[in-house]
């Protein structure tokens, strides 16, 4: 199984390695997190990325011009909004988004 790909971008830094750890906890998922929009922007115009999940701490408009950001560039990129509520949820949201968009 192909390994996926990974971007969390969010600001709360308590939040951020709880995330990684989480995600990078699966054999086929690898991650790399950013609280800083520009870094993450750089980043994924170099790598292929299959979910980019935004977490805690970010301004709604940074949000929308990020999202946007990433499917003008990488149309195929699932972009997942997960602002808490445990690493039960975390998971199935995304198992959820990769059964509908047939990646699992």
């Amino acid at each position: 199984m192909k390994t996926l790909e990974f971007l969390i971008l969010g600001k709360n830094e308590a939040i951020l390695p709880i995330l990684l750890r989480l995600v990078n906890a699966n054999d086929n998922w690898n991650a790399v997190a950013f609280n800083d929009e520009k870094l993450a922007q750089d980043y994924f115009l170099n790598t292929k990325i299959d979910l980019v999940l935004l977490s805690s701490g970010i301004e709604d408009h940074v949000e929308k011009e990020f999202t946007a950001f990433c499917l003008k560039n990488q149309p195929e990129v699932e972009v997942i909004e997960h602002f808490g509520g445990g690493s039960g949820l975390l998971q199935s949201e995304i198992l959820h988004r990769l059964h509908l968009k047939g990646k699992l």
